[in-house]
């Protein structure tokens, strides 16, 4: 069955200049509301009265004035931050000046630490041998007590290098030597009986050592009937 074409009939040039004039007072052609694409009904523009136009117009002045004091807000508060971040900056490079001038002296505190224990066992050192020396050199001391004063007359060391012999009973060879013999203190008033200790330092060892041996063994010895 043949299909007949639709009639399309040419716009007439009149038909045209009307649409151009609906269209400047914004309004639409009438829609074709035949067959099942028909075109909704044109809908009317919305109109406002100035009084509307004022109040709305006001109404965004204001939120634009709110939002200008809002952005103003903020930036205070930038800068605000701003300022203190550049304080806290500074403190934390002042607090890292701190530190670094901190470990510079835990490390001189470190190393001055290290020096006083090397000092210290030197000090334990020298002490051990000044405590060794001072008994090498007490080592060759003898004390004498209860020798009444002024018996040793004017030469001490030739009072003791013939009394000691007799109280020990020994017999001394090479004869006894002293490096130094003296009583020890202030001299006592006449009135006292008791005498001054003597100390004596032997120039050898091995007659100190008979000495103190024989001292050992017998007892307290006697000269002019008293026991030293």
């Amino acid at each position: 069955m043949p299909v007949s074409k639709p009639n399309h009939k040419p716009t007439s040039k009149p038909a045209r200049q009307l649409l151009f004039s609906e269209a400047l007072h914004h309004k639409r052609p009438t829609p074709i509301t035949t067959g099942p694409h028909a075109s909704p009904p044109p809908t009317e523009p919305i109109t406002m009265s100035d009084k509307e136009q004022s109040t709305s117009m006001e109404w965004i002045l204001q939120e634009i004035t709110a939002v200008s004091h809002r952005i103003e807000g903020m930036d205070a508060s930038i800068t605000s931050l701003t300022l203190e971040t550049k304080s806290m900056r500074s403190d934390i490079a002042d607090f890292q000046s701190r530190v670094t001038g901190l470990e510079q002296r835990m490390g001189s505190l470190e190393t001055q630490v290290t020096v006083s224990q090397d000092r210290d066992q030197d000090l334990l050192y020298l002490r051990s041998k000044l405590r060794d020396m001072d008994d090498r050199s007490r080592r060759d001391n003898i004390l004498l007590l209860g020798i009444p004063e002024n018996e040793e007359g004017t030469d001490m060391q030739a009072f003791l290098g013939s009394t000691v012999p007799k109280l020990t009973s020994l017999d001394f060879d090479p004869p006894l030597e002293f490096q130094q013999a003296h009583r020890v203190g202030p001299k006592r008033s006449a009135k006292s009986s008791r005498p001054r200790p003597i100390i004596a330092c032997l120039l050898r060892h091995n007659q100190t050592r008979q000495i103190l041996q024989a001292g050992r063994s017998h007892g307290p010895f006697w000269i002019d009937q008293h026991d030293i």
